[in-house]
């Protein structure tokens, strides 16, 4: 049991430290962004129908940092005031995919080519939903817009007495922080609970194979569509899949159902936009995470020793360590700072 505790204590660690430095510089490129570029920016540029705004949502979505209001409300605001079912859809599916901090963080524990090639999915799987959407759908011309929700967040504040570095600043390690950082630890904890339990490369040669990677592909769909994990915490457990001796494949089949599906959005969705709306983004998510699986394996073709831990060597120890225990400061007080506007909520009710 001792040796047990050791391992996961070591996984993580070990986990955190290459991932830090990267998750740090996200959070404040992410900050920067929110004071940069705002959400009535992004509704003023998705009004009416066609392929123009349903690319531009898409596009928009991959590496816009968003409020703790969430993607939820923001794509539900954007459909209100006026953007067609399609670049509505196009920036719930790209949106929650990935972001500055999540590309990073991909890039320093997976490597390049899959730090590319997430948010070009994403980006692509905007595309995809939403023209999808546009060409079955019929346009409510009749709809009434409301009310946008108040966001009451830092990106969102516009005292003049807080300067844009401030404000970026408490959105980066802050808000953003007590956004994800809950299930950042927990994906982390996930990851070294995984390497601790299963050892490398078990499931190599019981799923080797095409045909045994598209099972694990389905298995995984179903893990993941109705769950929540953020992009970012869903990367360290998809590198311990990969270790494990799951498919690149299969590990991006997670990292694409797991942060654009849960049960929330599709319950919302559904409500809002409509049941066949629903059913087509379902769909597209479906589509395009088996295929950007099934191009990933084609791409590495086996060889993963490119992919876990890949530019490890790139910082020294000591400064990756120092951000190891900035982040899990910044994180833990994200944490401490949620759960304190949640019983402020809760009080208030």
């Amino acid at each position: 049991m001792p040796e047990f505790i050791q391992t996961i204590v070591f996984d993580f660690w070990a986990t955190l430290s290459e991932m830090s430095p990267y998750l740090l510089f996200g959070f404040l490129i992410a900050g920067l962004l929110s004071v940069w570029i705002s959400a009535e920016r992004v509704e003023q540029h998705l009004g009416g129908g066609g392929f123009w705004q349903v690319f531009k949502a898409s596009l928009f979505g991959v590496p816009l940092p968003l409020c703790s209001c969430g993607v939820i409300p923001v794509s539900m605001s954007l459909h209100k005031h006026g953007a067609s079912k399609g670049a509505t859809v196009s920036f719930l599916l790209s949106t929650p995919q990935t972001g500055v901090d999540s590309i990073l963080v991909t890039y320093s524990l997976m490597g390049p080519i899959f730090a590319i090639f997430r948010p070009l999915a994403a980006f692509v799987t905007g595309v995809f939903g939403g023209c999808l959407i546009n060409a079955v759908e019929n346009h409510d011309t009749n709809r009434e817009p409301e009310s946008k929700p108040e966001c009451t967040d830092p990106c969102c504040s516009n005292e003049k007495e807080q300067s844009w570095f401030v404000r970026a600043f408490k959105h980066g390690f802050v808000t953003l922080p007590a956004d994800i950082g809950r299930s950042m630890l927990i994906g982390l904890f996930i990851a070294a609970l995984i390497a601790a339990l299963v050892p490398e490369n078990y499931f190599a040669d019981k799923l080797s194979g095409s045909g045994n990677n598209i099972l694990s592909m389905l298995i995984m769909m179903v893990v993941g569509i109705p769950i929540y994990v953020c992009a970012t915490a869903s990367v360290p457990i998809a590198v311990q899949l990969i270790a494990i001796g799951l498919s690149p494949g299969t590990a991006f089949v997670f990292l694409m159902t797991g942060p654009a599906t849960n049960a929330a959005t599709l319950a919302t969705l559904s409500s809002q936009v409509g049941k066949r709306a629903t059913i087509i983004f379902l769909l597209t998510v479906v589509i395009s995470s088996l295929a950007g699986g099934l191009i990933l394996d084609a791409i590495f073709a086996g060889d993963v020793n490119q992919i876990i831990h890949a530019h490890g060597f790139m910082l020294p120890a000591w400064f990756k360590g120092l951000c190891a225990v900035t982040l899990l400061g910044v994180l833990g007080r994200g944490v401490i700072h949620a759960r304190h506007n949640k019983t402020e909520e809760s009080n208030a009710q």
